[in-house]
């Protein structure tokens, strides 16, 4: 089969006004160690790319199908869209997640309303949308302690160490250089104190891949924040506990809360969806990632793989899999 890739690289990105501008695209490490494992498992690659150059090398690769790992260009809440909504437009089948799931997925907001009114645990939050709006919000409208973050980011972008906040004041504090920086509205969210916990789900029917606890070296911490100063440097400073050794009972609500998240949001083939775990056991949803990285050795969905014994070549013919079982029953039903 004649697979094309869809991707955004670093490289190819302009500079952005914030100092994470680039984090969610991708390495070409990244790239070349997806297209090994595609070639592994007996098809022929091409390269699409992304923005443009994804437009004009679509129209003349003639694929049968496209591993789409593309992120999107710009800032829009739904640039993560912008691919499989070409695709779709062109009639091309392609894996993950189809236009609507991405594009509500990566507004946090709306994304824990979804959640809120299928009855899935997710903290209590706030949206300020601008600094005029937070200058007529009441202080004790807050949650506290509360976590500050951009209500459309994905891959950490706006996620530090400092954006926990005690009292009112360091939420406006936050609230407004967050805004400032990232000029999009910002998610005010309870701190859920406890531990982080992240978990995959993949393949058709979709199952859970694996439960994966992120723990501090220096020990369990119910402040610790997965932070992108963390992530960056999570060699020396995290350890990645899989699966979690959680309370079996939490353990099976952590499962049961990620199946539901992802039918309800319509995710497809693959996700990644993150949790906190308070000091009761009690699971709460954060978000969910329906474009999770796929860089070995550095994400977490495929270092979550390899710890529950699947090899990377294992968990990309799990996507592409789940992807071609799909077109084989829509193929069934236009019959």
């Amino acid at each position: 089969m004649k697979i094309g890739l869809s991707y955004d690289l670093k490289a190819d990105m302009p500079p952005g006004n914030v100092e994470d501008a680039l984090e969610e695209y991708d390495a070409p490490e990244t790239i070349v160690t997806l297209t090994a494992a595609l070639e592994s498992l007996g098809h022929s690659v091409t390269r699409l790319g992304g923005g443009r150059e994804f437009l004009v090398n679509i129209l003349s690769s003639n694929v049968d199908l496209v591993f789409n790992i593309a992120e999107g260009r710009g800032t829009y809440k739904s640039r993560e869209a912008q691919v499989p909504s070409a695709l779709e437009m062109l009639g091309i089948p392609y894996s993950g997640s189809d236009p609507q799931c991405l594009a509500i997925c990566l507004d946090k907001p709306l994304t824990k309303i979804l959640l809120q009114a299928a009855g899935i645990r997710t903290p209590k939050w706030r949206v300020v949308n601008s600094s005029q709006e937070l200058k007529a919000v009441s202080p004790d409208a807050f949650p506290l302690p509360a976590f500050v973050k951009p209500a459309c980011e994905g891959s950490s972008k706006g996620i530090r160490l400092n954006c926990r906040a005690e009292t009112p004041e360091q939420v406006i504090e936050v609230t407004t250089r967050l805004l400032e920086q990232y000029q999009q509205p910002v998610i005010v969210e309870e701190f859920i104190a406890g531990d982080e916990v992240t978990v995959g789900v993949g393949g058709l029917p979709p199952r859970v891949i694996g439960i994966m606890r992120i723990l501090p070296q220096q020990g369990r911490n119910p402040e610790f924040v997965y932070s992108l100063e963390v992530k960056r440097d999570w060699e020396k400073l995290v350890r990645y506990e899989c699966p979690a050794q959680l309370p079996p009972k939490t353990m099976r609500e952590i499962a049961q809360m990620s199946l539901a998240t992802f039918a309800v949001l319509g995710c497809r083939d693959i996700s990644r969806i993150d949790f906190r775990v308070d000091t009761g056991g009690k699971p709460y949803i954060i978000e969910i990632n329906p474009l999770p990285g796929l860089r070995p050795g550095y994400s977490d969905l495929p270092i979550m793989a390899q710890k529950m014994g699947m090899e990377y070549n294992e968990l990309i013919s799990l996507i592409l899999s789940a992807a071609l079982k799909r077109q084989e029953l829509c193929l069934e039903k236009s019959a």
